[in-house]
């Protein structure tokens, strides 16, 4: 089965709301399985063992958090075995001008560097760079949540065909 992880980080419980309705519209996807996993508790090898890789990080001083950084350095070790993955991003912030498109940027920087495949939400859900609330997710933000999982599952059956 084809397996797309989400990591990331959640001080308050907003990201994590995110990441669990991301992974609701990845598992809407036949033959596809979300692994959800707190970024600090993310190994190497679940880097590797991924078809796709979603990582979501409040926003913090306009980057991602601490252990999203950290999670992104390890990535350096298994580098070349990201190659060709899919890669998505999502973000929260305390502000409406918070930083997102910056943090989701930083994230997508770093699945560039490892020569990832990048998704950006769909149209339907706004046609950006990823995934995006302000404070506690609202209704519509986790279903733009769960599009991006969404596009990304399909993406990644289609270069796993």
């Amino acid at each position: 089965m084809l397996q797309v992880l989400i990591s990331f980080s959640s001080k308050g419980g907003n990201t994590e709301k995110m990441a669990y309705a991301v992974a609701k519209g990845v598992e809407s996807v036949n033959g596809v399985k979300a692994v959800v996993k707190r970024a600090k508790d993310t190994g190497t090898d679940d880097l590797s063992e991924a078809h796709g890789i979603i990582i979501g990080s409040p926003v913090y001083f306009g980057s991602v958090s601490a252990e999203v950084k950290e999670l992104i350095d390890r990535s350096v070790s298994v580098r070349r075995k990201l190659r060709d993955k899919v890669g998505a991003a999502f973000t929260t912030s305390g502000h409406v001008t918070g930083g997102k498109e910056l943090t989701l940027f930083s994230i997508i920087a770093a699945m560039l560097i490892h020569e990832m495949i990048i998704v950006g939400d769909p149209i339907e859900a706004g046609g950006h760079f990823g995934a995006a609330a302000t404070g506690l997710p609202s209704a519509s933000d986790e279903s733009n949540a769960a599009a991006l999982g969404e596009r990304v599952a399909k993406i990644v059956k289609k270069v796993n065909s």
